[in-house]
């Protein structure tokens, strides 16, 4: 397998967006809890929630555009 393929590529793009994505998410997601005055442990589920769909979503994009990447030569 060659040192730079494009799986290992899109792999770490992925994971890369999934913990940029996950801190902004929690970050946000407290940030949202504690302003609208989430009861209780629904703070918790609620930041929790915000966290893992910011992770997915970063780390899909992130993913993606590393793909896209892949295919061009400099």
């Amino acid at each position: 397998m060659a040192r730079d393929s494009c799986l290992a590529r899109v792999t770490a793009g992925a994971a890369m967006g999934g913990a940029v994505g996950g801190a902004v998410g929690a970050v946000y997601g407290t940030y949202e809890a504690i302003r609208y005055k989430v009861p209780g442990f629904l703070k918790i589920r609620h930041i929790g929630q915000t966290t893992l769909g910011s992770a997915a979503i970063f780390g899909l994009f992130l993913g993606a555009g590393s793909l896209i990447h892949c295919g061009k030569s400099y």
